[in-house]
């Protein structure tokens, strides 16, 4: 059945959606240390922008410190600097070779703003989720009026495309949860 690979093509698409969404609401500061809220920052290195994570080793020795060590000593500047510019609002500490990050404790009205955001990445993905499906309904339809497929295989194929859909979604749903929850506690 030729819709068969249209559901392939869709859940690799519905894949990537979900694999950038995890990355996404990663960088959604908790009260918990976690390497992605930085790793991805832009750092201006001997002309060149280098990501951190491409520049030093991220460890978290403690729930609440990020701990980076630069390869070369001479980039500390450089990363502190970086993080310092950044929206993340974490203000780096330079201890000999090292660069500490302390999260502190979330205010109740910053733990709302950031469970609005994470609300608001929540739905642009149910969106790009929907879109998704629709374009393969949409291809499906033209299939049966083509007369390539039956009409029950249309049918079917509606059936099964839900299915995929109410998968990803309810993927989507637990991610979601799962960060709420650390932002709440």
């Amino acid at each position: 059945m030729q819709y068969k690979e249209l559901f392939i093509k869709l859940r690799q698409e519905l894949d990537g959606f979900m694999l950038f969404f995890k990355q996404d609401i990663g960088s959604i500061r908790t009260s918990r240390a976690t390497p992605s809220l930085v790793e991805d920052l832009q750092v201006e290195y001997f002309g060149t922008r280098y990501h951190i994570k491409e520049l030093a080793s991220l460890n978290v020795p403690e729930p609440r410190v990020l701990v980076i060590q630069p390869w070369d000593k001479n980039a500390l500047e450089a990363i502190s600097g970086a993080i310092q510019k950044s929206s993340i609002g974490l203000n780096p500490v330079v201890d000999g070779q090292v660069i500490r990050l302390t999260m502190p404790m979330l205010t109740e009205e910053r733990r709302k703003e950031f469970i609005k955001l994470l609300k608001h990445k929540t739905e642009e993905t149910r969106i790009k989720v929907r879109r998704g499906r629709d374009e393969v309904w949409d291809k499906i339809q033209k299939l049966a009026k083509d007369a390539e497929i039956r009409e029950d295989d249309k049918f079917r194929g509606k059936e099964d495309l839900q299915k995929i859909v109410d998968e990803y979604n309810k993927r989507l749903e637990d991610l979601e949860k799962k960060k709420e929850s650390e932002l709440l506690n």
